[in-house]
């Protein structure tokens, strides 16, 4: 049975070649948010075992994170409210939703936009 490895080390495994391939997350793509997997390469695996450590450690210094202007509660509620509310729901009831996102939701948020 093999040994279960700790959150953030990555794996590693044995290639059909005979090399060693370790796998690791760099971060994590600001716009989309889908994560950036990243490889290495080694003839063994006591190499490949450094080799995501020392890369992980110089990718924990990029700031990848996502504008706070781009992403707000407001904003993100009245996106959802157009393209997922209002055309799926009868007209009384996108109405009561626009009323509830624009008198409670936004104002308590702290977030006028």
């Amino acid at each position: 049975m093999s040994k279960k490895r700790a959150n953030g080390e990555g794996n590693i495994r044995k290639r059909k070649n005979g090399r060693w391939e370790g796998r690791y997350t760099a971060g994590y793509d600001p716009k989309t948010g889908k994560r950036i997997n990243k490889n290495v390469l080694g003839k063994t695996q006591a190499e490949v075992r450094e080799k995501p450590k020392t890369a992980m450690a110089e990718c924990q210094g990029l700031d990848v994170s996502r504008e706070a202007d781009e992403h707000t509660v407001a904003t993100w509620l009245k996106m959802w409210y157009e393209l997922y509310a209002k055309p799926n729901v009868r007209t009384a009831t996108a109405n009561r939703y626009q009323l509830i996102i624009d008198t409670y939701t936004v104002p308590a948020s702290g977030i006028s936009n």
